[in-house]
């Protein structure tokens, strides 16, 4: 008869094996860590920040590169929220770490009207106040723990609901140009981060300030991609894929596009294929069929 315990120990290494390649995948896709980065890690007490440091701590440990962490936890005020709980966590980590406190819970609740989604102005006033510690103690990268369901949901949120095509990027530089922005889970699935932090037992610490508003938009997202995973098994894989396959002429954006300007036998575009190799999707005679061998591949 098989030990439980030591299949238990099989799955639990399978599992944070795979999250370790796909975080290494995306930080090696989009540069993400450089040698002498000073990374901050925005803990917020959740299952995704929680792997987020995970992860990186033990990449610090065999990447090529050296590179510091500090995780940082803004502490918002809100009314029962266990302040022990991450300054301890931490402490046993031997991870450097800082706890700002800022009472933006107030500002919120005094701001928006009761019964209305706090979400949009509670992230704008944790944003700028974890940019501003950043700049002030030279942090090079900000690590945020959204993952790929979170970006596949926002690209839906905007599509139906902004009339924007746009999600998440891996890697964004700040509206100021001051901060660079990484998302290193970008690669990884939301259920086996939740496998993960089941495993590890984190100190979960549940959002009083918005956890028990549901975002209706958003949850009709995650159960629309949810029911789609199941229904179509390697759907949601194929959806961001085409995130990291963009054509500029094949869609309707003059802005990024000249579409105004196009002419016969001229080269309309260049891209990198799958292989990493440079390849033309040109209009004329003797042209087209090149340009659709290659978007075919």
């Amino acid at each position: 008869m098989s030990d439980p315990n030591e299949k238990s120990r099989t799955q639990f290494n399978k599992l944070q094996k795979k999250l370790r390649h796909t975080v290494g995948d995306a930080i090696a896709d989009y540069n993400m860590i450089e040698n002498g980065d000073k990374i901050m890690v925005c803990l917020s007490g959740g299952k995704d920040s929680f792997t987020l440091l995970d992860i990186l701590m033990h990449l610090q440990k065999t990447a090529p590169v050296a590179f510091e962490l500090i995780a940082v936890n803004l502490d918002q005020k809100q009314p029962g929220f266990p302040e022990h709980v991450l300054p301890e966590y931490l402490a046993s980590l031997g991870v450097p770490y800082h706890i700002i406190e800022k009472d933006t819970y107030s500002v919120v609740k005094r701001v928006i009207p009761e019964g209305s989604t706090t979400c949009g102005l509670c992230s704008r006033l944790r944003r700028g106040t974890l940019y501003g510690y950043a700049e002030a103690n030279k942090v090079t990268k900000i690590a945020l723990g959204h993952h790929r369901d979170d970006i596949l949901e926002t690209f839906f949120l905007n599509i139906f609901y902004g009339g924007k095509l746009k999600a998440m990027p891996p890697k964004l530089l700040s509206d100021d140009k001051k901060n660079i922005i990484i998302r290193p889970l970008a690669y990884t699935r939301e259920k086996d981060i939740e496998r993960l932090a089941a495993f590890k037992n984190y100190p979960i610490i549940p959002c009083n300030l918005c956890g028990s508003q549901e975002n209706l938009q958003r949850q009709a997202m995650k159960a629309m991609l949810n029911a789609w995973d199941k229904q179509f098994p390697g759907r949601l894989e194929t959806i961001f894929a085409s995130l990291q396959n963009v054509a500029p002429s094949q869609l309707a954006d003059t802005q990024l596009f000249d579409f105004a300007g196009l002419t016969r036998n001229q080269q309309t575009e260049e891209f990198i294929t799958r292989d990493g190799e440079y390849a033309s999707s040109q209009s004329g005679t003797g042209t087209t069929n090149a340009g659709l061998d290659v978007l075919a591949q």
